[in-house]
């Protein structure tokens, strides 16, 4: 059997990335949206792969208003450009998502990926207000707007965030963006659990807090130089360097498990981890990573336990017969009928990521 490479397409404007997918949906192709190949390895392996869909060059800036706080980009711009053009205005989009540097904007919505900031700022949803999707028909759909006022009718948004793109190909965003904080102090504990719920219960709620299998716990506080010193005066941790952050955001095994529980439950799931295993957690919201060392057996048991908990288990990278082995996603949710018409709907020959979503 002669075994072909995918085709690589890197269109440099969104109608000709919206003609291109019409072009491979007319002829049947399966398309596989890439945008910084950061998470690349989540889902399930696609079923084929006729045509690789780059977004890399789609990487403007379309318009940043400093006054209004708000900034619409294309989908294939870095999150590390972005951040530097924001910067000069004194602003931030509030990600900061594992297995970092090299996620685009496009890519990060699509997967839903986040990191320890979610604690304070919420997900990327939380703070969208705009996105323009390149449909299979060769349509350039959009959803929100480009200003605050302007989010109203039915939400789009939510339909493409974290579907992998198996809907349509995100093309461009626009955010709510913040304002730089005046103050940004780090503090560390080794005293585990107990010191993250220390830290989680602070007059000024931290902006993050991650914990470590090693028991280290580090806390961060953003805000008035005054608040912010007096709790972490109180706290009498030790000041730990803001590089501490940057290197937590490059964690990205090779194999490895994003585990979504009631807060309450969390320890406890994690608690059941093998002991030789890495994990990290962010106690404030029910999320531990796992970087997995047991076979598929003891994942698939831990996956139950978080299920039977009201909690999920989703692998974010394996080799593909693990994937195969353990399933990426778990058992199907409740709304998977309304998914699959969803699916029909918007790419009714199926060649949008075929097989690598629930759906």
């Amino acid at each position: 059997m002669v075994v072909t490479k995918p085709a690589v397409e890197k269109p440099a404007t969104a109608e000709e990335l919206a003609r291109r997918l019409h072009e491979a949906a007319d002829a049947k192709l399966a398309v596989i949206p890439v945008g910084g190949g950061r998470a690349s390895g989540m889902g399930n392996p696609v079923e084929r792969a006729d045509v690789l869909l780059h977004t890399t060059h789609l990487d403007r800036v379309i318009e940043h208003s400093q006054s209004d706080m708000v900034v619409s980009v294309e989908a294939g711009i870095a999150l590390d450009a972005l951040q530097a053009h924001l910067a000069k205005a004194g602003q931030f989009l509030p990600l900061d998502p594992f297995h970092s540097p090299g996620h685009t904007i496009g890519g990060l919505l699509a997967t839903g990926w986040t990191g320890p900031l979610r604690f304070r700022y919420g997900s990327p949803r939380d703070f969208l207000i705009g996105i323009r999707v390149a449909m299979p028909d060769g349509k350039l759909a959009s959803g929100g707007g480009r200003v605050v006022k302007n989010v109203s009718g039915y939400d789009m948004m939510k339909l493409h965030y974290g579907a992998l793109g198996s809907l349509g190909v995100i093309v461009a965003a626009s955010f709510k963006v913040f304002p730089k904080p005046l103050h940004d102090v780090t503090v560390a504990n080794d005293g585990g659990w107990e010191a993250a719920d220390e830290a989680l219960s602070t007059p000024l709620a931290p902006s993050a807090v991650e914990l470590s299998s090693d028991g280290r716990v580090l806390a961060r506080f953003l805000g008035s130089p005054e608040a912010v010193d007096r709790v972490v005066s109180g706290l009498e941790w030790d000041e730990a360097d803001s590089a501490v952050w940057e290197k937590h955001s490059r964690s990205g095994p090779e194999k490895w498990a994003r585990i979504a529980i009631p807060r309450s439950g969390l320890r406890r799931i994690v608690e059941t981890l093998p002991q030789r295993d890495r994990w990290w957690a962010s106690p404030g919201v029910g999320v531990a990573h796992w970087a997995i060392g047991a076979d598929s057996s003891v994942v698939r048991g831990i996956r139950e336990k978080a299920e039977a908990a009201g909690g999920t288990l989703v692998m974010l990278a394996a080799p593909d017969d693990f994937m195969r082995e353990v399933g990426a996603w778990g058992a199907a949710p409740p709304t998977i009928d309304i998914m699959r018409r969803l699916k029909k709907a918007f790419d009714p020959d199926g060649i949008l990521n075929p097989g690598r979503y629930v759906v």
